[in-house]
């Protein structure tokens, strides 16, 4: 069963990208747009200065956790959502970076 709601074409990534409405902070940006569908997408980016193949998995493993834990992929609102992985993220714990991607989600949706 193929999953719908990542988002993982070129494309579409800088489609959303283009669009310049982002949020970010030490760890995080999230770029966003609305989308013509009924649930959210998302896109995880983790950039080759970050680390080697296994580092940059291992990053793109625990932001899908966090967005498990905390969007929880049944939000009714229909958004496309691109999380880019900054420098910071890698000095920091499981925990702070939850902290910092939770406080993101919060900004964007008010």
């Amino acid at each position: 069963m193929k999953n719908k709601k990542i988002i993982k074409k070129n494309f579409e990534f800088q489609e959303i990208i283009s669009k310049q409405e982002f949020y970010r902070n030490s760890s995080f940006v999230i770029y966003y747009t609305k989308n013509d569908k009924e649930y959210f997408r998302y896109g995880i980016s983790v950039g080759k200065k970050l680390g080697n193949a296994v580092m940059r998995n291992k990053i793109k493993r625990q932001i899908r956790m966090m967005i498990q834990n905390q969007i929880k992929t049944s939000f009714e609102f229909s958004y496309d959502i691109i999380i880019i992985a900054r420098n910071r993220m890698m000095q920091n714990s499981f925990d702070q970076n939850q902290k910092e991607l939770k406080k993101l989600i919060v900004k964007f949706l008010k």
